[in-house]
C-alpha cells in the first residue's frame, strides 16, 4: 500500500545528485513490512556502469541487507518512472508493487533541455521495443551459437540444484 514518506525518501535520494558528482537524479527505495531495506541513486557515471540506475542500486542494496535475491513481498518507490531494464530487474527480484513520481515524459522534457554532450544516448522507445520482443523480432542483430554445450551446463547445474533441495 502506497506510503508518501517512502516516496519522499526516494525523491530526497534523487536530490543528492544535485551536489554529488557522478550521480544522476534517479532515486529509489525498497520497502518490506513497512521498513526501508534498500536505497539507491543512479551511479552510472561514477561506476562506469550503464545498469547502475537508482532502482537497480536499491535492489542490490536490499538483497545485500536481506541476504537474499528473493524480494517477494517488497515494494519499490522511485523518483521517476522506471525504464524497461529496471522493470525487468524488479520482476526478476520479485518486487510486489512499484510506485513512482515523475513519468517518462517529465524526465524526457528535463533531460531534453540538456546539451547533447551531457546526455546519455538512450532511446526509451527503442529500449521498450527491444525488451518487449523475442530475440528474432528485435532490431539488434543477434545469432545463436554453441547452444547444446551451454544447455548441457544448465542441465548439470539444475540437476545439482535439485539434489541440494
Amino acid at each position: 500500500m502506497y506510503n508518501e514518506a517512502f516516496m519522499r525518501r526516494a525523491i530526497d535520494i534523487s536530490a543528492q545528485a544535485i551536489d554529488t558528482p557522478g550521480t544522476e537524479p534517479f532515486g529509489a527505495v525498497i520497502v518490506k513490512d513497512g521498513a526501508i531495506v534498500g536505497e539507491g541513486i543512479n551511479r552510472s557515471l561514477i561506476n562506469h556502469d550503464p545498469t547502475s540506475h537508482g532502482e537497480t542500486e536499491a535492489i542490490r542494496d536490499a538483497c545485500r541487507n536481506l541476504e537474499t535475491v528473493d524480494l517477494r513481498g517488497c515494494e519499490l518507490y522511485s523518483s521517476c518512472e522506471p525504464c524497461a531494464l529496471c522493470v525487468a530487474a524488479m520482476n526478476i527480484a520479485g518486487i510486489a508493487a512499484m510506485y513512482y513520481a515523475a513519468d517518462m515524459g517529465q524526465a524526457g522534457k528535463a533531460i531534453g533541455d540538456l546539451p547533447e554532450s551531457a546526455r546519455f544516448p538512450v532511446d526509451v522507445t527503442l529500449l521498450t521495443h527491444e525488451c518487449g520482443h523475442v530475440v528474432g523480432a528485435r532490431k539488434m542483430p543477434s545469432e545463436q551459437h554453441l547452444s547444446s554445450e551451454a544447455a548441457e551446463i544448465l542441465s548439470q547445474w539444475a540437476k545439482l540444484a535439485r539434489a541440494r533441495m
